[in-house]
């Protein structure tokens, strides 16, 4: 890190450790977005989903089955639980 600056340093360190903090609020955000989308939009927001998912601790199994479920729901209700 020595190639950052001083104030650089500050925001990657920043960043770091609030990492579950944004996948958390990418992955409300995806919800939403699944809520409203159709055919190939919503594949894509699935697999972005996906990995914010994996961001933040769930597991693989877990992700397909939500995945096979596709239902917005199920996804907002594990995310509320992670929330709190």
């Amino acid at each position: 890190m020595s190639d950052y600056t001083k104030y650089q340093q500050n925001i990657i360190k920043n960043y770091y450790n609030n990492r579950d903090n944004i996948a958390l609020q990418r992955a409300q955000e995806l919800v939403t977005e699944l809520y409203l989308s159709e055919g190939k939009k919503r594949e894509k927001h699935w697999k972005a989903l996906a990995g914010h998912l994996e961001k933040l601790g769930v597991r693989q199994v877990t992700i397909d089955h939500l995945i096979e479920q596709n239902k917005p729901e199920l996804v907002a209700n594990l995310i509320q639980t992670l929330g709190k």
